[in-house]
């Protein structure tokens, strides 16, 4: 199998975020340019799921399960990397010897209130991981997040840390989250979502090299007041119905 076709096998984006701000930069030659590659999971079924969610007429309960679905399908690619322990295991036939993921190493930390409507999905994956919570919303005016809620476990700076939201817009609620988790001495964090903004990437990226970044589309630009564009619309409001 050539390498093309081990790519395409893993159905995965690697995007130079430069390119997409400025297509006329050379990221080679580029000083201080960003190193780190946005993870864009390009598989059909992720694909067909992002395009019933983004359509305005999507229900509320459809669009609750499409955003756990995706989450979990986004999961999986950003545990590709996990650690296993290789285990004895008996079955019905004989024992054998059998590789295993510790769950306890993992934490998942939604982002209220949106990334509640990931968490679901991916706790199916590895249920007994550990869950935290960070609050934060957007000031309307200034764009910029304010943080009114944060539990984490008390361990957090032995495990590793998946940053959940659904919308990686200007990057602000973000690289806060990511800022509180090193804090408390995280050493390893990837930050999951089901649409990003070039400008939110990059922003992060310069903030946080060493944080990789998973979603399942990777949109056009933010337009006047934030919001990505085609974007979802708000997506905490189509998770709750609110609107």
């Amino acid at each position: 199998m050539s390498a093309q076709e081990k790519t395409n096998t893993i159905n995965v984006n690697y995007v130079w975020i430069d390119d997409l701000i400025d297509p006329n930069k050379n990221n080679a030659n580029f000083e201080g340019g960003i190193l780190m590659k946005a993870i864009e999971v390009k598989h059909p079924l992720i694909q067909h799921k992002v395009a019933i969610l983004r359509d305005k007429k999507t229900g509320t309960k459809e669009f609750r399960e499409l955003a756990e679905e995706i989450a979990m399908l986004l999961c999986y690619e950003a545990m590709r990397d996990a650690v296993q322990d290789e285990v004895e295991v008996e079955t019905p036939m004989g024992k054998t010897m059998a590789k295993k993921i510790n769950e306890d190493r993992y934490t998942f930390v939604p982002i209220l209130r949106a990334g509640l409507g990931m968490s679901n999905g991916i706790t199916k994956i590895i249920p007994n991981a550990k869950i935290g919570v960070i609050g934060l919303y957007r000031n309307e005016e200034t764009l910029e997040p304010v943080r009114y809620y944060y539990k984490v476990p008390k361990d957090i700076q032995d495990r590793e840390v998946i940053l959940v939201d659904p919308m990686l817009a200007t990057g602000g609620s973000a690289i806060d989250a990511i800022k509180m988790m090193k804090e408390d001495g995280v050493k390893k964090i990837k930050f999951l979502c089901l649409i990003a903004a070039p400008e939110g990437i990059k922003k992060v990226e310069e903030a946080y090299p060493d944080v990789q970044i998973y979603c399942a589309s990777i949109d056009d630009h933010l337009n006047e007041i934030g919001y990505i564009v085609p974007g979802l619309g708000d997506a905490g409001d189509r998770i709750f119905g609110i609107k």
